[in-house]
């Protein structure tokens, strides 16, 4: 190979030589000179060769990210943190090839799977890193995160949510807390002055609501996931939270009467008609709006529904408020389910050393602050000062520092096969929960399968 390419460049040489050799005219005899018609013009004197120029810089590496903050809440602020983080750097850029929210489920898969990867993406801490780290598709950052003293830097409560087969995958940029966020002059004027803390204080509350024409409980379930939360607290709250675990690892059947208990008491919510109608013809927005027009009291939703609501000018206490859910079995600990976000490596990434300087970016306190702000959510270091948060979120933020267990939601704490499986049973529950039996029954056959997988 060497030997042809320096056969080849000797050629180039020989035809250069060539070229400047046919364009000089050949030596002819001396013959008389001629007086010119114009006198000849004053040769131009020389000019000086021009100094050296430096050499051009190296051209920056170009990493691409892919996230799920697609939508009208997260694409602002992850956008501002991606230009900023390029406009700090000179030898590392970034760019983001998202696609939409939903469709980032199935294009993140897809990818991991093909040969073009992106460099870094965001993924739900949980069940779906897992089944991305048992595929070995994922890069393990345990040495990314001793150099960076992550121990002292991420918060104690989540940092579990790092841990996979042994080893560190995932980097924390955020969690959230789910709880009832609620219409305080709709409570009012029902005459709900104190949240309710139990659930009979929970069904009162709600024929007071019913009672004024409003309706209670506002829920978007168009794409399936906004119903997981019921599922999630009724079956935790009354058969235990481990048990629920036991039915997320498929070590427990949908067909138990556990389950039958939990969806019973969520079928008498639907038939008593606490629920706003169709709940399946809108999306989690739209049970916000719901909400916030006053046309629904109450909706069961994670702390980003106040960044959406801050960014439609409501105000924190006097236009949402928020309580956790109400206690059915006093014996069983209080907790809340809901995500933590996450940022992975690919372990075939073609720019990690890019995307683990994006990593650090996103980690450093001023980018963690415009997150928690922007996005309803609750930062996942201590370097933020929690006066940042809304007198909302604080209340959010002072439940977790209190004791309340912090549980990946159902999609986030069963492998994909198992959490569709639900997600497709809670949407013909909400459909019509008077078949939940069949729903059941049929849910648990696919979950054998799913787990077969």
């Amino acid at each position: 190979m060497k030997t042809h390419i320096w056969r080849v460049m000797t050629l180039v040489l020989v035809a250069v030589f060539l070229i400047s050799a046919c364009g000089t005219p050949a030596t002819q005899a001396p013959v008389e000179p001629t007086k010119p018609a114009v006198e000849p013009t004053k040769p131009p004197e020389a000019t000086k060769p021009p100094e050296p120029t430096q050499p051009p810089a190296p051209e920056a590496t170009i990493a691409n990210i892919v996230h799920y903050y697609s939508g009208e809440l997260g694409k602002k602020d992850m956008t501002s943190i991606i230009d900023q983080f390029n406009a700090s750097q000179t030898q590392c850029k970034v760019v983001d090839n998202t696609t939409g929210h939903e469709d980032f489920k199935t294009q993140i898969l897809v990818m991991l799977a093909g040969e073009n990867p992106p460099d870094i993406f965001s993924y739900w801490a949980g069940a779906r890193v897992q089944f991305v780290v048992d595929a070995d598709r994922l890069m393990e950052l345990s040495d990314f995160w001793k150099e960076n003293n992550l121990d002292d830097i991420i918060l104690p409560g989540i940092q579990s949510a790092r841990d996979y087969s042994g080893g560190i995958y995932a980097v924390p940029q955020n969690y959230h807390f789910t709880g009832f966020f609620y219409n305080p002059k709709v409570m009012a004027t029902a005459g709900v002055t104190e949240m309710p803390k139990t659930w009979d204080e929970f069904i009162a509350a709600l024929d007071k609501i019913k009672a004024t024409g409003v309706a209670p409980i506002a829920l978007g379930s168009k794409n399936r996931w906004p119903a997981q939360f019921w599922f999630d607290f009724l079956v935790s709250y009354t058969a235990g939270h481990e048990y629920r675990a036991k039915l997320q690892a498929g070590q427990a059947s949908f067909a138990d009467p556990q389950v039958v208990k939990a969806m019973e008491l969520w079928k008498e919510l639907v038939e008593k008609e606490y629920f706003v109608k169709d709940a399946n013809a809108y999306d989690w927005t739209d049970a916000a709006d719901q909400v916030a027009k006053g046309e629904a009291a109450m909706t069961l939703m994670g702390t980003w529904i106040t960044g959406y609501w801050d960014g439609n000018d409501l105000k924190p206490v006097d236009d949402y408020d928020m309580f956790p859910f109400p206690v059915i079995d006093p014996n069983i600990p209080i907790a809340t389910f809901g995500p933590v976000d996450s940022w992975t490596i690919p372990s075939d990434a073609k720019n990690a050393a890019c995307a683990k300087e994006l990593l650090k970016w996103f980690l450093t306190p001023d980018m963690q602050a415009l997150w928690a702000k922007g996005q309803g959510a609750l930062a996942a270091t201590t370097k933020v000062d929690p006066s940042i948060y809304t007198p909302v979120m604080k209340k959010a933020n002072d439940l977790i520092a209190g004791g309340t267990l912090w549980i990946p939601a159902y999609d986030l704490s069963t492998p994909p096969p198992n959490a569709e499986v639900g997600l497709n049973m809670f949407a013909q529950f909400m459909n019509d929960p008077s078949q939940f039996m069949t729903y059941l029954e049929e849910a648990q056959a696919q979950s054998i399968e799913a787990f077969k997988q």
